[in-house]
């Protein structure tokens, strides 16, 4: 598989090199601790990476790949995206963003609202990011049938 399949989920970032043994910082966008331990691999433009060894750094992780020995290697990896498998949790509060791209946003009372087109990182709540250039708090779904339809509950104004 490669970075460009579709079955694969844009999970991961790596933001910088580390010191000097080759390790980067990593952000994931999800936070569970199968997709830090070591063996596991990830699918990049630059090749498949597999994990050695992880630890917990600031909001993500510094994590060191098999085959990157030092800074110079890691510095190489700047700003590669890691992609992978979704992960099989069984846990019924996780939307999955690729669940959310192209739904249809209606609201509680029935209101069709428009296309998810993006899903934009906010400190308080990610936003579904609609073709009519609306902005819906994630906080404010109650429901999802993927890449379907999502139903909200928003406060009023909100579409004003």
């Amino acid at each position: 598989m490669d970075a460009g399949d579709r079955s694969l989920l844009e999970v991961g970032r790596i933001i910088k090199a580390h010191g000097i043994r080759g390790e980067v910082a990593v952000v994931f966008s999800v936070n569970h601790p199968d997709r830090v331990a070591p063996g596991v691999q990830y699918e990049t433009s630059k090749g498949t990476l597999t994990i050695a060894k992880a630890k917990p750094f600031q909001q993500g992780y510094l994590v060191l790949f098999e085959g990157v020995p030092d800074r110079n290697a890691a510095e190489l990896l700047r700003g590669v995206t890691l992609h992978a498998e979704r992960l099989e949790i069984e846990d019924e509060d996780v939307i999955w963003i690729d669940d959310l791209f192209e739904a249809l946003v209606v609201t509680a009372d029935g209101i069709e609202r428009g296309r998810v087109v993006a899903v934009e990182e906010n400190p308080a709540s990610d936003l579904l990011v609609l073709d009519t250039g609306h902005l819906v708090p994630l906080t404010f779904v109650t429901e999802v049938e993927p890449n379907e339809r999502i139903v909200v509950d928003v406060p009023e104004g909100l579409f004003e």
